[in-house]
């Protein structure tokens, strides 16, 4: 079959180290290739993939401060897509709404996976083209409301190769969170989690610029370095020491969050999660197998004496079983399939 895949300009596939979309575009497209597909990536100049690589900027745009109107590159990319729509049997996008109205210029069919949330903006677009085919990344990721024709939920996978296996926790016992130090992913509980329980954090990811104010004024203060550590953002050979290394991966999140990667990489090393029962966490977590689903921070802090019993093999064969990247491609191969048989 002959793909083309259409990832994000502003991080290179795969990321250099924070990318969850751009991570799971490189996986998808190096494994279909790796099945004998036909494929064409469609990313930033400096993305390191199996397949052929067509881009119109030769490096990631946010590593790029000279340009400012980051939109035309998308505009740009798009049209290079599109003009070539006749070479391809199907369209992959992982750019939310940005391809909306190319498609129905050509007879070539494309998915959407929506990777991300739905705000009061790009809700009227979707509304506009809700009959394209859509792939939801978790049931709660679905927003009923805008009638989208979603015709699969493909989980995100992951390579577990590369997460390595912990047998037991390491000494002496702390406590992870890993994700962007923004509001909606909980930091300031995962903090609250650990004074309760008076275990060390060790806190990973990265401060986005819209979230400076909210790490100087409300986190900073609270990070004394000792028992609340804030690493910075790591690489990915120190976020799976990080995780692997913890008795807990904490996931206090406070939003609807769409998938969340954290979760499977932190099982897979083997340290089971306890999260609040939002968006996807339901569907991600094994409640009393492989973490724990709650509902309010204080119902995470008395899950965490449970938590450290579980067994860590059990967290590693869930992901083998559920969350793989073999796993997430069949299930992309099957979509590929409907839309071509217009079922989508």
């Amino acid at each position: 079959m002959r793909i083309a895949q259409i990832a994000p300009l502003w991080e290179r596939v795969p990321p250099f180290r924070y990318g969850g979309i751009e991570l799971i575009v490189s996986l998808l497209t190096d494994e279909l290739v790796q099945r004998g597909h036909e494929v064409t990536l469609f990313a930033s100049g400096d993305s390191l993939t199996t397949a052929q690589l067509k881009s119109v900027h030769e490096q990631a745009l946010r590593l790029d401060p000279k340009i400012k109107e980051h939109g035309l590159y998308e505009q740009m990319i798009l049209s290079q897509v599109y003009q070539q729509a006749h070479h391809f049997d199907i369209i992959h996008s992982h750019v939310g709404c940005a391809a909306l109205p190319y498609t129905a210029f050509v007879t070539t069919p494309t998915v959407h996976t929506t990777h991300g949330i739905f705000t009061p903006d790009n809700e009227k677009i979707f509304r506009q083209f809700r009959w394209q085919p859509y792939i939801s990344i978790s049931e709660a990721q679905r927003e009923p409301k805008l009638g989208l024709n979603y015709i699969h939920t493909v989980y995100n996978g992951i390579d577990p190769d590369v997460y390595s296996f912990q047998e037991k926790p390491s000494q002496p016992t702390y406590l992870a969170f890993v994700g962007r130090l923004s509001p909606e992913k909980g930091p300031e509980g995962a903090i609250k989690i650990a004074r309760a329980i008076g275990l060390p954090l060790k806190m990973a990811g990265k401060i986005d610029v819209v979230d400076r104010e909210y790490y100087k004024e409300i986190l900073e203060p609270l990070i004394d370095g000792e028992q609340i550590q804030y690493l910075g953002e790591v690489s990915h050979e120190e976020k799976v020491h990080l995780l692997g290394g913890a008795t807990v991966t904490l996931f206090p999140i406070t939003w609807r969050e769409p998938f969340g990667l954290v979760m499977i990489e932190s099982m897979a090393t083997g340290t089971p999660v306890i999260g609040i029962a939002m968006g996807s966490v339901p569907e991600v977590i094994a409640h009393g197998k492989t973490g724990f689903v709650c509902h309010s921070i204080e119902d995470m802090i008395s899950a965490i004496p449970e938590a450290m019993k579980l067994n860590r093999q059990t967290c590693r064969d869930y992901v083998l079983s559920r969350f793989s990247v073999q796993k997430m491609v069949d299930e992309y191969e099957k979509t590929y399939q409907m839309a071509l048989l217009g079922n989508g």
